[in-house]
């Protein structure tokens, strides 16, 4: 059996090229939420996966560390299963330490950035974000851009802020329109200099898969699994494809 047959892959890895328009972003409607529930059984496809998960790339000798960001109201504990995979592949990695996330992006980048900084052994890193967690490792990148080598996004929404997210009354039209206008500016007057690798899922029920694709930094990788949102950091679609960037096994862009 071919992995793509494993995983139940309905698209090609590697998408250098956006398969949608963010433009055409909208929120996702609650009732789409029901959706997010079948997440419990990618805990069996992590299990019958687990043979190619073994034949993963190892962590190069040259490896960064990875810090991984948790998504929004996610405890450092969410995606513990993934950290303590990519330790047995060699990888040193910790969680971004600030604790629950709660949904303050600019702040908690800027909170990062000073803690990097004060590290006065500090090496390369390459940031792992899921959803929220990743529009935060962006900032980071863009701020550090001699420091992060890569950034490794899933479900995050990388147009919008939280407009294009079934959350987006909690913010409102006007914060979403300030952080959607703020994103722009920072893309075209700074862009992130890092290589990029966004994985979406167009089964998300929590940010619209096409506020994930990120057409305006200039070294984006997209790649499409098929997991829920809630349950992407469980996906073994997931796991390859950040095991696979992080050893540079996916194409350049």
């Amino acid at each position: 059996m071919n992995r793509d047959a494993l995983f139940g892959r309905p698209a090609p890895r590697h998408q250098p090229t956006p398969p949608g328009d963010p433009a055409m972003a909208r929120a996702p409607r609650p009732a789409g939420l029901v959706t997010e529930a079948a997440g419990v059984l990618q805990v069996a496809r992590l299990l019958r996966a687990a043979p190619w998960l073994a034949r993963a790339p190892r962590a190069p000798d040259d490896a960064p560390t990875v810090i991984d960001l948790p998504g929004w109201l996610a405890p450092e504990a969410s995606n513990v299963a993934m950290r303590a995979w990519l330790r047995r592949l060699g990888y040193d990695v910790r969680p971004w330490g600030l604790g629950t996330n709660r949904g303050r992006p600019e702040r908690d980048a800027q909170r990062l950035v000073e803690r990097l900084d004060a590290d006065p052994d500090g090496g390369p890193v390459a940031l792992l974000g899921w959803s929220l967690g990743g529009v935060v490792a962006r900032e980071v990148a863009r701020a550090l851009p001699d420091r992060v080598t890569q950034v490794i996004t899933y479900g995050t929404p990388v147009v919008g802020g939280p407009s294009h997210t079934v959350v987006a009354r909690l913010w409102g039209a006007q914060e979403g329109d300030r952080i959607e206008q703020l994103g722009r500016e920072l893309d075209r007057e700074d862009p992130i200099r890092a290589p990029i690798t966004a994985i979406y899922t167009r089964r998300d029920a929590i940010v619209d898969w096409r506020a994930c694709l990120d057409t305006r930094s200039p070294r984006v990788r997209h790649v499409e699994v098929r997991s829920t949102h809630t349950a992407l950091g469980l996906d073994p679609d997931v796991w390859v494809t950040v095991a696979d960037a992080l050893a540079g096994r996916l194409d350049e862009v």
